[in-house]
């Protein structure tokens, strides 16, 4: 995955060490961190664009984060698509996970699955909450994922 700030500046670092780096620079100023993972898709013309943030919450100072995006042309049904937005969340958040540790850093996984049964996305809903509670991280769901419902989204819209 190739990454970048929100400004579009590429990371010239691996993602593991922009992350420590952030981490420390920012604890290091007096914040309280909290970091939250998440992935949007959107399907045009037969072409699926994946986007996934990590995204830093400075308690009561804002936030900033890195992005990721990329596109395959695989056919996904919606449940299919949901469960791999979910499913790069957490290969970032299993990357990450030991620094979040380290430096006490609060993390949690965001999918864009919607908690209404009239929604279609809501079919991956009882996997997607098995798979990311199984690996041991905080989960949210809609309308409670800003990171990938609405961070993410404004990546690929």
């Amino acid at each position: 995955m190739l990454w970048r700030k929100f400004s579009g500046e590429p990371l010239r670092l691996p993602i593991k060490q922009a992350v420590e780096d952030a981490i420390v620079r920012e604890t290091g100023a007096g914040y309280k961190l909290k970091v939250c993972i998440g992935t949007d898709s959107q399907v045009r013309y037969g072409e699926t664009e994946f986007a996934t943030v990590v995204v830093f919450l400075r308690e009561k100072h804002g936030g900033f984060m890195f992005m990721s995006n990329d596109k395959t042309n695989h056919p996904y049904s919606i449940k299919e698509r949901m469960l791999v937005e979910v499913a790069r969340s957490i290969e970032v958040a299993y990357e990450l996970c030991d620094l979040f540790s380290r430096y006490e850093v609060e993390m949690e996984v965001h999918a864009d699955i919607n908690t209404n049964p009239q929604f279609k996305s809501n079919e991956a809903l009882r996997e997607a909450t098995g798979y990311i509670l199984g690996m041991g991280y905080a989960f949210k769901a809609k309308p409670d994922a800003f990171a990938s419902s609405c961070c993410a989204d404004k990546i690929v819209n």
